[in-house]
């Protein structure tokens, strides 16, 4: 058995054993989990590969091409990189996505944090502390 035919039997054990790593070991090990392609039937907490991103699937569905993991928020969060201290906000499409009390990002120059468990509001409307 050639080593290529051994990684080929071995890679469906590996993403399989990869689905019990944390988000922040994921986002260190994008390579484990597999690449995102059209027609799979994806299931919520599946983590896929797009591009050099990794992200999880926020509620089951079948990928189609007008719904890819950059576009299709209500589908797909990326993984953040957990080295960076004040992530970018970005607006949560619901309750899977919402911001909870302690979370810190950044927005308009400002570093925030936030005061509430299900934050949806944007930095300086309501919810967050500036630091």
């Amino acid at each position: 058995m050639t080593i290529v035919e051994k990684a080929r039997l071995l890679r469906p054990l590996i993403e399989k054993a990869s689905a019990s790593l944390s988000d922040a070991d994921a986002f260190g090990a994008p390579e484990l989990f597999p690449k995102w392609k059209v027609g799979i039937e994806y299931k919520t907490g599946d983590r896929i590969r797009y591009g050099k991103d990794l992200y999880k699937v926020l509620q089951n569905h079948t990928s189609q091409a007008d719904w890819t993991p950059d576009t299709a928020v209500s589908l797909y969060v990326k993984v953040s990189d957990p080295a960076i201290e004040w992530p970018d906000w970005v607006q949560p499409t619901g309750s899977h996505d919402a911001y909870m009390t302690g979370d810190k990002v950044s927005h308009n120059e400002k570093h925030w944090v936030s005061q509430i468990d299900n934050n949806v509001w944007e930095p300086g409307i309501y919810g967050w502390s500036e630091r």
